[in-house]
């Protein structure tokens, strides 16, 4: 059974694209035992508390500094022994000895076809306004294991999704979550489980 360590920081969607798919069978093997947010009140922790998995709150406003959340952030993570993390919309930049310790059993999803619209900056709806002004026809979603650089870790799935006439960046963001991010982090996770 994959122990399944997830990190969100806003509304939790992927995080609902996971929980579902381990509901109806597309994800098998495989539990939730945690949510952990950087912030307070994102309604995440409510699809968690929903789904009766453990939700809890380590944000960087309680600690004096950077490195002292980071410890944090990583005896919380600790205290679940996870085999695998997934950061479903987690917008804090990792920790090296997370990264270290975790090599290979941390997974992020990006709303673009890597190494398109990646990077340092690169996150949300900022994304998808790249995309739209750089004119692509064809953008999508990248599940890749988490390395020390910003989106350059191993690719392990993407999915193309089409730019259409009159898109906006919400529009595009909700295309590529709807046919791209909820088929392939679900997958991937499903991939990893059963490997």
């Amino acid at each position: 059974m994959l122990n399944v360590v997830a990190l969100v920081s806003g509304g939790g969607t992927n995080l609902q694209a996971i929980i579902d798919a381990i509901a109806n069978g597309t994800i098998t093997n495989t539990k939730i035992s945690a949510v952990i947010s950087n912030n307070y009140g994102v309604y995440a922790l409510e699809r968690a508390a929903n789904a009766g998995i453990d939700a809890k709150v380590v944000s960087p406003k309680d600690y004096e500094n950077r490195a002292t959340f980071n410890d944090a952030l990583l005896e919380t993570i600790n205290s679940y022994n996870p085999d695998l993390i997934v950061l479903a919309g987690f917008l804090v930049v990792i920790p090296e000895k997370m990264i270290e310790q975790y090599e290979n059993k941390i997974i992020n999803i990006h709303p673009s076809l890597i190494p398109s619209f990646c990077g340092t900056g690169y996150y949300g709806l900022k994304v998808h306004e790249a995309a739209l002004e750089r004119g692509v026809k064809i953008t999508g979603a990248t599940v890749h294991y988490v390395d020390k650089g910003t989106d350059t870790g191993p690719i392990i799935m993407q999915k193309a999704v089409e730019v259409k006439e009159g898109d906006t960046p919400k529009i595009l963001q909700q295309r590529v979550m709807e046919e791209a991010e909820w088929k392939i982090l679900p997958a991937a996770i499903n991939m990893i489980a059963n490997k």
